[in-house]
Parts: structure tokens; sequence; C-alpha cells
């Protein structure tokens, strides 16, 4: 099956999530693609924009699959993996085209990061934004992906997501700025295909140098890269992170114990 759907429609590049029986979880293979299918959009003149969304209508990205955490034993496996994520993410965060963001139900973990990088996000209510890790892993986001929190929600509610593991409905998300506007499930392609078509009517070199120089200020406040490894190895070599991913994947009980 194809994992990420593209289709390219009146100058508009539309991305789907194609893994319905998991809520569109990510595995390799997908964050791999969505790499790819950024560096065709950008190279291709006869589209003006991008709409990612989810398939079966359940979830736009319900996190990475959790089976791709079942082996991680050394500190670099950890890094690499929120490295990978950093760059998959950053490249969509860079593309020079608008992205906009078709969100229903669940947007959680590396969902809620691709989303919060598209220009725009609009959403259905049944959606559920947040990062619930404090209840589910136990692991940490990088130092970039708090940044983009922190930049969307705010250090209140970004504690809140992170720490309460509080799942946002569309009319906090709302509330809070995040999303654009939220229109019924019946309506939402065509009003996001709506929002697409305006976008290749602006002038052109006026949207990319908008969303650059928006670009170049939230860079300019973010810290390295690497500034979150202690944190992010400390997390995902723990005896919590591992047994929370066998809970997942095995349905064997645990209990949190900070080690």
């Amino acid at each position: 099956m194809n994992t990420l759907l593209f289709e390219a429609r009146d100058g508009v590049a539309w991305l789907g999530f194609n893994r319905p029986e998991s809520r569109n979880a990510m595995t390799w293979e997908m964050y791999d693609a969505l790499s790819a299918h950024c560096d065709r959009i950008a190279t291709d003149d006869a589209l003006h924009a991008v709409v990612l969304h989810g398939v079966g209508g359940e979830a736009f990205v319900a996190g990475t699959d959790i089976g791709q955490f079942e082996h991680f034993s050394k500190p670099e496996d950890a890094i690499g993996y929120e490295q990978r994520i950093d760059r998959v993410v950053g490249k969509l965060e860079a593309l020079d085209k608008p992205t906009i963001a078709l969100l229903e139900g669940a947007c959680v973990g590396g969902g809620a990061a691709l989303a919060l990088v598209c220009d725009f996000r609009y959403a259905t209510p049944s959606l559920k934004f947040g990062v619930p890790i404090a209840r589910t892993l136990g692991n940490t986001l990088s130092i970039t992906n708090v940044s983009r929190l922190i930049d969307m929600l705010g250090v209140a509610r970004t504690k809140e997501a992170l720490m309460l593991g509080t799942l946002f409905d569309a009319d906090q998300a709302s509330e809070a700025g995040l999303v654009n506007a939220i229109f019924p499930p019946d309506r939402i392609y065509d009003e996001v295909a709506g929002v697409a078509e305006q976008l290749g009517q602006r002038a052109p070199l006026t949207l990319k140098a908008s969303k650059a120089l928006v670009g170049r200020v939230l860079e300019h406040r973010r810290l390295a890269r690497d500034a979150s490894d202690d944190w992010v190895t400390t997390c995902y070599m723990s005896d919590d992170f591992k047994a929370a991913v066998n809970k997942f994947l095995y349905k064997t009980p645990f209990e949190w114990t900070g080690r």
C-alpha cells in the first residue's frame, strides 16, 4: 500500500497520510517519502501550494508508529530519531510554497510537529491536538519542536501539553490561534481547496518573501539543535520508555519509575 499519497490538482499538491488502520501513524518509509515529495514540490513550477491531510477521516497523523522504537538500545538511536524528525519537519517548514494542514481527528506527536510548521491549519470539530508523551511513552521532544510549540501555543499551554499531556480540542486550538478556522467534515476539503486557490492568485514573490522572513525570525529565536541531546538520551534510554513501548506493542502492564 502507498502510505503517502500524492495528487497534483489545479496547481495544488495534495499529500495524504494513508495508514487509516493505524490512525496514519508515521513509519520511517512515510517520513522518507514526505522528504522526497518536498524536494519534488520545491522544483515543480506548476505547483503553487501544498495540502497535507490524513486518509480515513479519523486522524491527521497519530504520531510515529510505536513499533519504530522497539529496537532502540543506544543513545545514537534516540538522537538519530529526533534528528531525523527535525530534518523532515524542517524541510516541510522551509518549503518556499504555502502549506496547509487539513486536520481531522488525532493530530498528536509527530503529527503535531508537521501541522505546526504548515503556514495554515484548518480543522474539523473532531480535532484532538497535542503531545501526550507524559501519559504514553515518557520520551521528550527535541528543543526545536519545543520551540515550535512555544511559538504557536505560548509557554503556559506548551507546559500543559507536554507535562499534563493535554489534548486540545478544535475550539481550544482556535482560541489559542493554532487553527485558522473550523469547518464541518463535509465542507472542509472544499474550503481548504478554496484557500489554496486564493493563494494561487496572490503575488508569488510576496508569498515567498513573507514566508522566508517569518522563518528567519523564528530561526533566530531558536537554540542550537543539539541543545536537547542530553534529555533526549536520558528519556529514550530509560527503563520507563522501554516499558511503555512494550505496553503499546504487547499489552504488558507497567508503572512509571523515573528510571
